[in-house]
């Protein structure tokens, strides 16, 4: 695991999705919370139509995500997927992510989402 400096530091930071498309699982409800250590991203979330999920990935020098999920739905179902997530610091100092993700089990459907630091 690489220990460097990095220009966006997730660790302790919750994000809410502000927009989806058609596809998938989270909602405005759903909550990510984030941790890091060196280039590894990790991270749980929930809420909405998901019960409970995890997350894992690698950060990059530019803090661009490169993350898999998996999680269970309130309705039982369990789902995984592919995300690449790319950020943006907006003028009130927050981060803002713009996701492409791909489910990896179902009907393998891909989509996209933005995100917002709370």
């Amino acid at each position: 695991m690489a220990i460097k400096d990095y220009d966006i530091y997730y660790g302790g930071r919750l994000f809410r999705p502000v927009a989806t498309t058609d596809g998938s699982d989270t909602t405005s409800e759903t909550i990510f919370k984030y941790e890091q250590k060196g280039d590894m991203l990790t991270g749980t979330y929930a809420g909405g139509d998901v019960y409970f999920g995890h997350l894992i990935g690698t950060v990059d020098e530019r803090g661009r995500i490169d993350m898999r999920y998996h999680h269970m739905t309130e309705n039982g179902d369990l789902m995984t997927g592919i995300c690449q997530s790319t950020p943006e610091i907006m003028s009130n100092g927050k981060i803002r992510l713009y996701e492409r993700w791909r489910w990896t089990c179902g009907n393998r459907s891909k989509g996209r989402s933005t995100l917002e630091e709370l």
